[in-house]
C-alpha cells in the first residue's frame, strides 16, 4: 500500500525519514511529501492552501490502489481536504497531533507572517507538552531544518464538499494532548475538532511524544501507522 506522509508547518518530507524504514520493512511504499513552497529557496508568496491540498491529491491519484494518508499537525487538515477530494481512493486516514479541519476554518493557528511567509516561532510559543522529548540538540536540529511556511496556507480557509469523507476510517493520534482531552473537545463541539462528530469510525490512540513524534518516537509512530494500514 502507498502510505502518503504529509508534514505539518515548517517541515519538508525529510521529517519522516526515521519513520519510513519501518513502513518499507512491512512491505509498504511510503511517499513522504514536500509540499509546494517548502524548499529553502522557494518563492512562497503566492502559495495557497489549495496548492498544498492539490499536491496531496496528486499523490493519491498517482498511486495504483487505495492509499493510507497520514497528516501531521496542520498537515492533518490538509490531509482531510484530500480525503474530501478523493474519498473513494483513501482507505484510511491518520491524523497525528492535528485535526480534520472543517469547512470554513483555517488549518493552523495565527502565527505572524513576514513578507508572505511564516517562520517557525521562538520556542516560547510552544508549551511543555509540545516540546516533550526534544532535548537541546534536537531543538537545534529541528530549527536548523525548519522552512518558513507560506502565509497563504495559514490564512486561507478550508473548503470541503463531499460528505463521503465521513465514511473513511480515521486514527486520531494524540501526542501533546491526551485522547481523553480530545474526546472532551469533541463533546464540547469545538470548531477545530467538529468533523470528528460525523466521521463514522474513529480510533483514538495516545502517543505521548510531544508535538513531533516522527522525531521523538519514530518507531512507535510507525507502529501506529502500520496498525492503521492493517485495519
Amino acid at each position: 500500500m502507498d502510505i502518503i506522509l504529509v508534514p505539518g508547518l515548517w517541515l519538508d518530507g525529510t521529517t519522516w525519514e526515521r519513520v519510513v524504514p519501518a513502513l518499507e520493512r512491512a512491505g509498504h511504499r511510503p511517499v513522504p511529501l514536500t509540499l509546494p513552497g517548502m524548499t529553502p529557496d522557494a518563492d512562497r508568496a503566492g502559495i495557497t492552501l489549495s496548492d498544498h491540498v492539490a499536491a496531496v491529491v496528486a499523490a493519491v491519484d498517482a498511486a495504483p490502489d487505495r492509499v493510507l494518508l497520514v497528516g501531521h499537525s496542520a498537515g492533518a487538515g490538509i490531509t482531510h481536504a484530500a480525503v474530501d477530494a478523493r474519498p473513494a481512493r483513501v482507505a484510511h486516514a491518520v491524523y497525528v497531533g492535528g485535526f480534520p479541519t472543517p469547512d470554513g476554518e483555517p488549518v493552523a493557528g495565527d502565527f505572524p507572517a513576514v513578507d508572505g511567509e511564516v517562520p517557525m516561532p521562538d520556542w516560547s510559543a510552544f508549551d511543555d507538552e509540545e516540546l516533550a522529548g526534544l532535548d537541546d540538540r534536537a531543538r537545534t536540529t529541528l530549527r536548523a531544518r525548519s522552512i518558513p511556511s507560506p502565509a497563504g496556507v495559514l490564512r486561507d480557509r478550508q473548503h470541503l464538499h463531499d460528505e463521503r469523507r465521513y465514511e473513511v476510517p480515521v486514527t486520531a493520534v494524540s501526542t501533546d494532548f491526551t485522547s481523553a482531552t480530545l474526546r472532551a473537545w469533541i463533546e464540547q463541539d469545538l470548531p477545530p475538532v467538529r468533523e470528528y462528530r460525523r466521521i463514522r469510525a474513529v480510533e483514538h490512540v495516545d502517543l505521548p511524544a510531544g508535538h513531533w513524534p516522527q522525531l521523538t518516537r519514530p518507531d512507535d509512530l510507525a507502529a501506529v501507522i502500520l496498525h492503521a494500514a492493517a485495519s
